[in-house]
């Protein structure tokens, strides 16, 4: 029993500082654009002009 005055301490701690974190996250705008890295990761813009798939060099794109 003498180890749960240890343990609470610590477990508001952490949760205030999980809290916390999340907080600053949202302040920061870690969550403003969703949708646009879905669509980043399917970028090939990095890729040289020969190695891109060829829908991509037949569009011009």
């Amino acid at each position: 029993m003498d180890v749960l005055i240890y343990l609470i301490p610590i477990a508001l701690f952490l949760g205030l500082l999980g809290l916390g974190a999340f907080l600053w996250s949202l302040k920061t705008g870690q969550y403003d654009d969703l949708e646009g890295a879905k669509w980043r990761i399917l970028d090939d813009g990095d890729l040289p002009e020969e190695e891109r798939p060829h829908s991509e060099n037949r569009n011009g794109l």
